[in-house]
């Protein structure tokens, strides 16, 4: 059980935003867009190879190429070039609203780490399902997804050993490692994501393809070979 002080008071300076990016240029660049009112914010933006249009982002942006290639280690990486008291992983396909920053806010007093409810920026009904199950789901076993936006306090991620320095499943392993200390906080004002994944690939194929990486994962695989296999079969 982790022990909070009540009287301690948190807000945007203290969190610094790492975002991954992977060939993610113009969704980066609308999530920097709704980011670009808050100032206040320390934003890392961790490339897996340079890019001469994201190397000229200035400030508050700092702009980083991973000397490591795979979503975990970039976003190690940029961790390590952080020094604020809370970190905030987002995906280059968030989409932010005024009250995903209001919440968040509002809820660093109160917890050690937690997420947003996720919602896809689609109108089909069947992403309205698909959202239900993957915040119900999450709400039950504490496991989040990174695009659900997780935010945790440095000295906890300290704790556990810092970020799982691993080339997939990144996020399922930390939410395992997180909630052996606490239950994250969910906040129910969703963070949007982009659809375009269920688009290009189809709702079902989507679906049978994610969950058997999880298995796999589960049943002990290797998450950087799983890596390959991952974007070998997209």
């Amino acid at each position: 059980m982790v022990v909070l002080r009540e009287d301690v008071e948190f807000g945007l300076r203290d969190v610094s935003v790492v975002v991954p990016v992977h060939n993610d240029e113009e969704c980066l660049l609308a999530l920097l867009k709704n980011l670009e009112s808050y100032s206040d914010l320390d934003i890392v933006v961790v490339d897996s190879k340079r890019n001469e249009r994201l190397s000229l982002l200035s400030d508050p942006v700092r702009y980083l190429v991973s000397p490591h290639f795979g979503r975990g280690p970039q976003i190690s990486y940029g961790i390590s070039s952080t020094k604020r008291s809370w970190i905030w992983i987002l995906h280059a396909d968030s989409l932010l609203t005024k009250n995903n920053i209001t919440e968040l806010k509002l809820s660093l007093a109160r917890c050690c780490w937690g997420r947003f409810d996720i919602r896809l920026d689609g109108t089909r009904y069947a992403y309205r399902v698909i959202e239900w199950f993957m915040n119900s789901r999450s709400a039950l076993t504490g496991i989040c997804t990174g695009d659900q936006g997780i935010f945790v306090r440095r000295k906890l991620l300290h704790e556990i050993g810092g970020f799982p320095d691993q080339m997939l499943m990144e996020d399922i392993e930390l939410s395992k490692r997180l909630r052996k200390r606490a239950k994250p906080m969910r906040i129910r004002v969703p963070l949007a994501t982009s659809a375009r994944r269920w688009k290009a690939e189809g709702i079902v194929s989507t679906v049978v393809r994610m969950w058997s990486f999880r298995l796999r994962y589960f049943f002990g695989a290797d998450p950087n070979e799983l890596y390959g296999r991952y974007y070998d079969s997209k």
